[in-house]
C-alpha cells in the first residue's frame, strides 16, 4: 500500500478507531489484507501508538478527578537541549502529556491527580525539585467544552425570537 493510503487508513483510525479492516478497505478502494497489512506496519513503526476513545469524564459520576495544565520553564541542557528533562517529566504515572512549546513557557504537562491538594504536591515536591525546572504556572481545568476535535456541550439553542401578545 502505498504512503498516501496509509495516511487515509490514518485519518480514518483517527476519526473512528472502531471502524472494521472490512469498512475501510471499502472506503478506501483496497483490500482488507492491504488495510490489515499497513496497520500493521504502522504499529511496529510506533506510527499507531494505541486505539483510544474520546470520553466526557463530567458525565461519569464515579469521576471525582481533577486535571490541570502547567506551563514549565527550564533550563536546557548542554547536548540533550530539553530532551532529558521532558523525560524525567512523562515518567511520573499522574502525568498525561508533555509537549515542547514556542513562546513565554518550555513545557506544558498535562496532568491528573484525585484532588487540588494532590497537583499542588506533585508541582512542590516533584516537579519543582527537578534540576534545571526555572518556574511553573498551574491551571486547573473547570469545563471541556472540545476534545480532539468532539465537542462536548453541542445543544441546539432555540436562537428565536420570544413573541408576546
Amino acid at each position: 500500500m502505498n504512503d498516501d493510503k496509509k495516511m487515509q487508513v490514518l485519518h480514518l483510525l483517527h476519526e473512528n478507531s472502531r471502524l472494521s479492516v472490512e469498512t475501510m478497505a471499502t472506503m478506501l478502494g483496497v483490500t482488507s489484507e492491504e488495510v490489515k497489512q499497513a496497520m500493521t506496519e504502522l504499529e511496529q513503526s510506533g506510527i499507531i501508538k494505541r486505539y483510544s476513545a474520546v470520553i466526557d469524564w463530567d458525565k461519569v459520576e464515579s469521576t471525582k478527578k481533577v486535571s490541570a495544565i502547567i506551563h514549565v520553564n527550564v533550563t536546557p541542557q548542554r547536548e540533550v537541549g530539553f530532551d532529558a528533562i521532558a523525560e524525567r517529566i512523562y515518567r511520573f504515572p499522574e502525568v498525561r502529556s508533555v509537549s515542547l512549546m514556542s513562546g513565554t513557557y518550555d513545557l506544558e504537562i498535562l496532568l491528573d491527580g484525585e484532588d487540588i491538594r494532590e497537583i499542588a504536591r506533585f508541582v512542590a515536591e516533584k516537579l519543582s525539585t527537578i534540576e534545571h525546572v526555572i518556574s511553573t504556572a498551574t491551571h486547573f481545568l473547570l469545563k471541556t467544552y472540545k476534545a480532539d476535535g468532539v465537542i462536548f456541550d453541542d445543544h441546539e439553542r432555540d436562537r428565536r425570537l420570544v413573541v408576546a401578545p
